[in-house]
């Protein structure tokens, strides 16, 4: 006589929807999965506080070492300033026939400064402290927009030395000084947008960050900050026709030169390229809304690997 023997049905696992429709009934979400982009937008919006007081503190700490303390804000990008002026304005002779020449100095090496300092310290948000973004869950956004701020907080500084100057060599003021305010909200939303592209490629390769400052450098040298654009195109009739415009709208530029003709006198409208508000806006809605997109796009793989 055989014996049947019946096999037990097999154990019932969930499908993958119920495990979906489980997860949403009690508000579960994928750890770290990257979210909306007006999810996102709101996450740093909440965390605005954290990114003000990041942003201080790690201004405050930075000269903290120092006998002088936070007299090197200033002292920093001035001492730069003495050096071009010795090598470009006196040995090479760049200063002659442009007016004014130590108040458009200084203000092309502080504004100048304000963009190069934001892009390095972008290019480390994430591989510069890795140790946060592992520990604490919080939109990576936050990082490079505090770096940025950071810088302009520190501008702000600078700023002070740079009105002492004007007014020392003999530029007064005057009401176009007030156009310096739209002009550095520009610039603010620019090196924000290149910072946030910065860090994602300098979370992927962290050498990048060795490179830039020969990047940095060569832009430094075609931007008009020891030189202007529009006296040197005026010498050289030889160039090909392109290369004046370009010159022009390179964003640093378009900075520099706003913020020289919102504060000095003898810089006037002629010496900027046309719709040169037009070109600046433009540049920081591209950098600004570009470079935030394309980093949420990574933020999965921010910490990771």
């Amino acid at each position: 006589m055989s014996q049947v023997l019946d096999t037990p049905p097999p154990t019932a696992h969930p499908a993958d929807d119920d495990l979906s429709a489980l997860a949403a009934r009690h508000g579960l979400t994928v750890s770290g999965a990257r979210p909306s982009l007006p999810d996102y937008v709101r996450q740093l919006w909440a965390r605005r506080h954290f990114i003000t007081a990041f942003s201080t503190a790690k201004l405050t700490a930075q000269y903290s070492q120092a006998k002088l303390g936070q007299v090197w804000q200033v002292m920093t990008p001035l001492l730069n300033a003495a050096v071009y002026y010795f090598i470009f304005g006196v040995l090479l002779g760049t200063k002659r026939n442009v007016p004014d020449y130590v108040p458009f100095l200084v203000t092309g090496v502080f504004i100048w400064t304000f963009t190069q300092s934001s892009i390095m310290a972008g290019t480390r948000a994430i591989s510069g402290n890795l140790g946060l973004v592992r520990a604490l869950h919080f939109p990576r956004a936050a990082l490079p927009i505090s770096f940025a701020l950071q810088q302009l907080q520190q501008l702000l500084f600078s700023m002070a030395a740079l009105v002492v100057i004007l007014l020392c060599f003999g530029v007064p003021i005057a009401a176009s000084w007030l156009l310096a305010v739209p002009a550095l909200v520009l610039q603010s939303v620019f090196n924000a947008g290149v910072s946030m592209i910065m860090a994602r490629m300098g979370a992927k390769t962290p050498d990048i960050a060795q490179l830039m400052p020969f990047v940095l450098r060569t832009w430094m040298y075609v931007s008009g900050v020891m030189w202007s654009i529009d006296k040197l195109a005026k010498g050289h009739h030889d160039w090909p026709s392109w290369v004046v415009p370009v010159l022009q709208a390179n964003p640093a530029a378009i900075y520099i030169d706003l913020m020289r003709y919102s504060l000095i006198d003898s810089f006037h409208g002629s010496q900027l390229p046309h719709h040169v508000w037009a070109i600046a806006v433009g540049w920081a809605l591209v950098a600004g809304v570009g470079g935030f997109i394309y980093f949420w796009k990574a933020e999965e793989t921010y910490g990771r690997g």
